[in-house]
């Protein structure tokens, strides 16, 4: 009884971390959509171009959103790491008292363990993937 457990444990648990991979890189990507979304609505809500940094667009402590709060992603994902993965934000510069770029990256926390690829995506709404490294804007974008 105890070499059948150990026989179905050996076929059952690699399978159940490759599906915990799979789930934590699909919720990367829709979060790097959702954060896509945000950027735009901030946008076209506060006329200043894009957000300055992440925390401004997640939820403050006013039910009233506001540049610096505008509540349109969770805290969570304004934390900058959700479901496995690391969340980084770097504005562009500021032009005319605007910000009219932005990228993410998403990177797995424990690479190999959390996830196993790298995510990118910018101003364009086009998400990238690498599988070796950090992924950049010359990495090909996500098929569908």
């Amino acid at each position: 009884v105890v070499a059948i457990i150990l026989i179905i444990a050996a076929i059952a648990i690699p399978n159940l971390l490759r599906s915990r991979i799979a789930a934590n890189q699909a919720s990367a990507v829709g979060s790097l959509r959702t954060m896509n979304t945000a950027e735009i609505t901030y946008a076209s809500t506060y006329n200043a171009g894009y957000s300055p940094d992440l925390p401004s667009l997640g939820p403050g402590t006013s039910t009233t959103p506001t540049a610096s709060a505008a509540g349109l992603i969770d805290s969570v994902l304004a934390g900058g790491v959700k479901s496995g993965y690391t969340f980084t934000y770097t504005p562009g510069t500021v032009v005319g008292g605007r910000i009219d770029t932005y990228t993410f990256n998403a990177n797995p926390v424990t690479p190999g363990t959390t996830g196993t690829n790298y995510y990118f995506t910018d101003h364009s709404g086009v998400i990238r993937q690498n599988s070796a490294a950090q992924a950049t804007v010359t990495d090909s974008p996500l098929a569908g």
